[in-house]
């Protein structure tokens, strides 16, 4: 294993068969799992030294058109909560987290019709006439390319859209109405021509995936060379069809997200809120398998709740903008520290 980890860190690729042994033995073995880890670690050290970026996440709203089989925020769910929030509750947001020090704001929420370009354009606009300096995130799912390229020249300059799945038939299980992975690789590459810095990714260990269903999604990664790879393990929300189901592996999910440090030497890598929800050190075990960027919340406290693709979300204390010397003293115990600048992806 210690060739195929040399291997991978200096030519930043294997082939299925490799990646499929490396992620069994990484689970399986201990001495293997660390080295793949600290193999991605040194790697983003020698990228980004020993800061840490973060994004200010504001989510925007629970409604969504989606009904995907594991989120919350699934239209079937009639037991959901449901807000929007104002273009001037988003500025509030933004007034407060540019207070804190945050350079990047990331526009998340459901596909919710109201969202139509002139709203977002606008919203858009306004933040970067108010905040010139900072970088402004969206993920707002699957939109048509005139619509990427009309957020762009608002002012938006990263987008994030997961894959899920680049195996066909799983990503159909998962979500039985969408218009298919094509239509979501499709946007992905639309969204690179528009010029966006484009981050895809997946959860690890959601229902009726396997090792070679992830091998697909790192090869598909390596090819496609996204700026942002948003990687987590599934977490199950008991108001979907996947209720029931249990939570994706630490292990799995912390050599995966190795395995890409090491793709994509120069990647922005979240540690993601459902590491820091599956368990109390989620976070910095993130960080120490090669991850350089955490998002705490920046959303009014009044919604943070409702925000809920899966069940017991993270997103207080540490979790929360409002509790940055927190996070930064929680970096600081394993030797990081939290970079305010905007982080800009730099091949």
């Amino acid at each position: 294993m210690r060739e195929l980890v040399e291997h991978l860190a200096r030519c930043h690729k294997l082939d299925a068969t490799a990646l499929g042994q490396l992620l069994r033995s990484a689970v399986a073995e201990d001495d293997v799992l660390q080295l793949l880890r600290d193999t991605a670690v040194r790697t983003a050290r020698q990228q980004f030294g020993l800061g840490v970026y973060v994004r200010g996440l504001i989510e925007l709203s629970s409604f969504c058109r989606c009904d995907c089989l594991y989120c919350g925020l699934r239209r079937s769910n009639r037991t959901a909560e449901r807000y929007r929030l104002s273009s001037e509750e988003v500025m509030e947001c933004c007034r407060e987290g540019y207070a804190l020090g945050f350079r990047t704001f990331v526009l998340q929420g459901g596909e919710d019709g109201t969202h139509t370009d002139t709203w977002l354009r606008e919203l858009i606009s306004k933040i970067r006439a108010t905040y010139p300096d900072v970088a402004i995130t969206l993920s707002l799912g699957e939109r048509s390319e005139e619509s990427y390229k009309t957020l762009k020249e608002a002012g938006a300059n990263r987008y994030l859209l997961r894959h899920e799945a680049a195996n066909e038939e799983l990503y159909a299980s998962l979500h039985p109405s969408s218009k298919g992975l094509q239509h979501r690789l499709d946007c992905l590459a639309a969204l690179k021509r528009c010029g966006y810095q484009t981050g895809m990714g997946m959860m690890i260990g959601v229902k009726g995936q396997t090792i070679e269903h992830i091998v697909e999604d790192l090869l598909l990664i390596e090819r496609m060379q996204p700026e942002m790879v948003g990687i987590g393990p599934f977490l199950p929300h008991r108001a979907t069809p996947l209720g029931e189901e249990p939570a994706g592996e630490l292990r799995l999910t912390l050599a995966t997200i190795a395995i890409v440090r090491l793709m994509l030497p120069h990647a922005l890598l979240p540690s993601t809120t459902a590491l820091a929800t599956l368990t109390p050190r989620g976070r910095l075990e993130g960080i120490l398998s090669g991850a350089n960027v955490v998002m705490p919340n920046l959303s009014p406290t009044s919604v943070r709740a409702k925000y809920a693709i899966y069940e017991n979300k993270a997103s207080w204390g540490k979790e929360a903008a409002e509790g940055i010397a927190a996070l930064n003293s929680e970096l600081e115990t394993i030797g990081y520290h939290i970079d305010f600048s905007r982080g800009d992806y730099q091949p």
